[in-house]
């Protein structure tokens, strides 16, 4: 009800927004700024793949087999071409995120076909493509100037932070991936972002790249909530917050709430006060995450019931004294095989 259609961008329908507006230049710097309360008329929505397919093959008809509405239609000239500026926009914006160190996790996302009980009938991976990436590019530049903003204020917020990697985990990282013939270089933090790029791009289309994505993630910290601004290592961001989704975080309810706050002129709010809501926020966040995780797992059960007698190519993705680790190439499922 929230995510579709009371706090959805309907076309043509007026919707009460908080909006970040950016004035940007050719090369996507931001000229003006412009934070505050509007009313929003959308005059079209597209599913990613439609929008992709204008991004690709530059045709502002969308065929029968991508329109979500089961039938072809045209897209104005005027959308179509802001949306080839977008992506152009959004394409600076992420070399540039990668260039000042951002690291990229392109972890492949496990997705079920269900029939019409609710079970798993089949496996599927979600792939981000230049339509993905074009809505993350302008989410994170929203994130990061709402954070910006109020953070050259001195002014008690709610930020998104991320330390650097843990040094242990990239030592049992770089133990692992040297068997499949890789290796990181950790000596010097600088270039801990670059080497991590480098080995995603090695791996990148290889059996072991779900394995070898999976070790890399683990090694970094866990991103959390706090008023203490360090940063966030994993953007390459001075500043950073989470504005752009109201409806299912409550930390960027709180972002909304203090933003206004500040733009009506009010004095800094009690630090304390904020930083133990961050910090339940954060511990929700780590008990959601372990659900979703755990949910995964439990239907990648339930789909592997049903080929118990079948043959899968896996690879080894853990290594203990009692036994070894194999992901099933084909549907991510991973399982022990004991040894002893």
């Amino acid at each position: 009800v929230l995510s579709n259609f009371a706090c959805s961008l309907r076309p043509n329908e007026e919707k009460y927004t908080f909006s970040a507006i950016f004035e940007v230049s050719e090369n996507a710097q931001v000229i003006n700024q412009w934070f505050g309360r509007t009313v929003i008329y959308s005059d079209q929505r597209f599913a990613y793949e439609e929008a992709q397919y204008i991004i690709e093959t530059k045709d502002n008809t969308i065929p029968v087999d991508i329109s979500i509405t089961g039938e072809s239609y045209v897209v104005s000239d005027e959308i179509t071409q802001a949306t080839l500026k977008l992506d152009e926009l959004a394409k600076i914006l992420r070399k540039k995120r990668m260039a000042n160190g951002a690291i990229s996790f392109d972890k492949v996302e496990v997705k079920f076909n269900l029939d019409e009980q609710g079970e798993p009938e089949g496996v599927y991976f979600k792939v981000s493509k230049d339509a993905n990436h074009l809505i993350e590019e302008f989410m994170l530049l929203a994130n990061r100037k709402v954070a910006e903003y109020i953070g050259k204020q001195k002014k008690t917020f709610v930020y998104r932070i991320h330390d650097e990697p843990n040094e242990d985990k990239l030592i049992a990282m770089a133990g692992v991936i040297a068997k499949f013939g890789y290796k990181i270089d950790f000596r010097n933090k600088g270039d801990i972002s670059k080497s991590l790029n480098a080995l995603m791009e090695e791996v990148n289309g290889k059996k072991e790249q779900n394995l070898i994505d999976t070790l890399a993630i683990r090694s970094m910290s866990k991103a959390k909530y706090s008023t203490e601004n360090i940063g966030h290592y994993g953007l390459a961001f001075d500043y950073y917050s989470h504005f752009t989704s109201p409806i299912r975080r409550y930390p960027d309810v709180m972002v909304h709430r203090l933003l206004q706050y500040y733009l009506d002129g009010g004095k800094s709010v009690d630090e304390e006060t904020y930083e133990t809501k961050c910090l339940h926020c954060s511990n929700m966040e780590g008990l959601a995450t372990n659900a979703e995780r755990d949910s995964i797992k439990y239907m990648q059960v339930k789909y592997m019931q049903d080929h118990q007698d079948e043959e899968f190519l896996g690879v080894i993705s853990g290594v203990t004294e009692w036994g070894i680790y194999v992901e099933i190439v084909s549907n991510k499922c991973e399982g022990m095989v004991r040894i002893r």
